[in-house]
């Protein structure tokens, strides 16, 4: 048991599951940084799930911002209208979230990749101007305001509980991407016809990974804007969603650990790239920043397709797994 705990991928983990820990101590001087990278946090979960259900099980969707919305446009109403506590809203938005999920599995997920992509565009697109439309419902473009998650939380409180979450919901993940689950879904990535020939229910288990990962984001967008304090129609824009899988493809899309630090560092980078100081001058990068950003997409593409972040994480978290696996075979076959 020790020299497993000792193995580097253990203690890259733990020193790195420290680290973040340990970060409020440094940021707490400094509001802005604390919630940028509490921000962060939130990113990781949308992007790290989104590798579970486009890398890992091959159903590619485009509506993972859309259910955070529900979520927190769920959490909010309720608030505003029956006055919930924010907790019984959290609970609210993640159920509901949920159930689209569901809805959109039984509707879509017997059909091809292709049209879960397109049907999540659509309905993305739908439910973006229906809310931005309903002003009496939603206050539209204003945004729907959303009280904190207790009163006088500060943003050290906020950090740990977003941290909680993403770290909540990545043992979650990495639970069912290696159990006989996660075997499922990776067989129907690979061919479902004879996943299906194999006796895996192909409709079930793609429409129980994307209610699984509706959840998790349902989830996080309620409890990330009760932070904000704030949510808009725009958070569900095609561009946000684009920046969400960009995030994860940079990262590692068939990683749920690299699609969680891709996300991390390239909104970090995001937000570090407003303002840029070059010889005592500060230049103003505003949107160009994404252009950056989608250089580093185009690079990943083209000369990284696991991710930049593939060869570290294979180092650090996956030979060593890979060497147990090997030994345990070749000791079994020596047995027998």
């Amino acid at each position: 048991m020790i020299k497993r705990l000792l193995q580097p991928r253990w203690i890259a983990m733990v020193v790195l599951v420290g680290l973040l820990v340990a970060s409020p101590a440094y940021l707490k001087d400094s509001p802005y940084q604390m919630a940028v990278v509490t921000g962060a946090f939130f990113y990781a979960i949308l992007a790290s799930s989104w590798a579970l259900l486009a890398g890992i099980a091959g159903q590619f969707s485009f509506a993972h911002m859309a259910l955070a919305g529900i979520g927190a446009y769920t959490a909010g109403i309720l608030g505003r209208d029956l006055g919930t506590t924010p907790l019984q809203g959290i609970i609210a938005g993640t159920v509901l979230a949920g159930l689209v999920g569901l809805v959109i599995g039984i509707l879509c997920l017997r059909l091809r990749a292709a049209y879960l992509a397109l049907f999540t565009i659509a309905f993305s697109e739908i439910l973006r101007i229906w809310l931005l439309t309903e002003f009496q419902f939603t206050e539209g473009s204003n945004g729907l305001m959303l009280d904190k998650l207790w009163e006088g939380i500060t943003g050290v409180q906020e950090y740990y509980v977003m941290l909680g979450l993403l770290l909540g919901s990545m043992a979650l993940m990495y639970w069912l991407a290696s159990s006989r689950f996660g075997l499922f879904v990776r067989s129907m990535r690979e061919d479902e016809e004879a996943a299906s020939a194999m006796g895996v229910n192909v409709v079930r288990y793609k429409v129980l990974i994307f209610v699984i990962t509706s959840l998790i984001v349902g989830l996080a967008g309620a409890t990330f804007y009760h932070q904000v304090g704030i949510v808009t129609p725009n958070t569900m824009e095609i561009l946000q969603m684009s920046l969400v899988i960009a995030m994860a493809v940079i990262g590692g899309m068939e990683s749920l650990l690299g699609a969680a630090i891709g996300a991390f560092f390239s909104r970090v980078s995001l937000e570090m790239l407003r303002e840029v100081g070059v010889f005592g001058f500060t230049i103003e990068l505003g949107a160009w920043r994404y252009a950056a950003f989608g250089l580093l997409l185009i690079f990943t593409l083209r000369f990284a397709q696991n991710g930049l972040l593939y060869p570290i994480i294979d180092r650090l978290f996956m030979r060593g797994a890979r060497k147990d696996t090997v030994a345990k075979r070749t000791l079994a076959e020596e047995e027998t």
